[in-house]
C-alpha cells in the first residue's frame, strides 16, 4: 500500500562522504519505486550527542511516497552504509 513519508536522514559532514551517501540513497530509493515529492538539504549542524565518534552531521529532509513493505528493505540498506549516520522514516499519517 503506497503511503505518504518524511524521510531524515544524517551524513557525515565530510562533503565526499556526504556525497557518497545521498548518491546511495536516492539510487535505493528509485529502485524501491519510492516518488520523491520534496528534497530539502539542510546543512551541516551540530549534534546533540556523538554518533560513530561524529559531533557534526548534514542534514538532508526528504518527502516522499513508497510502499509500507519497502521502507523495511530501504531501511536495511541504509544500516549498511558507512556514510549514513542516522536515517528515521515518518508516516505523518499515525502520528
Amino acid at each position: 500500500m503506497i503511503q505518504n513519508y518524511e524521510f531524515t536522514v544524517i551524513f557525515a559532514a565530510d562533503e565526499e562522504k556526504m556525497k557518497e551517501g545521498l548518491a546511495l540513497v536516492e539510487k535505493t530509493l528509485a529502485k524501491f519505486g519510492a516518488d520523491v515529492t520534496k528534497k530539502e538539504d539542510m546543512g551541516v549542524r551540530n549534534l546533540a550527542y556523538l554518533i560513530k565518534k561524529a559531533d557534526k552531521g548534514h542534514y538532508v529532509y526528504f518527502e516522499l511516497q513508497a510502499d509500507t513493505a519497502s521502507i523495511v528493505e530501504m531501511s536495511r540498506e541504509f544500516q549498511l552504509s558507512t556514510a549514513i549516520l542516522k536515517f528515521l522514516f515518518v508516516n505523518p499519517a499515525r502520528i
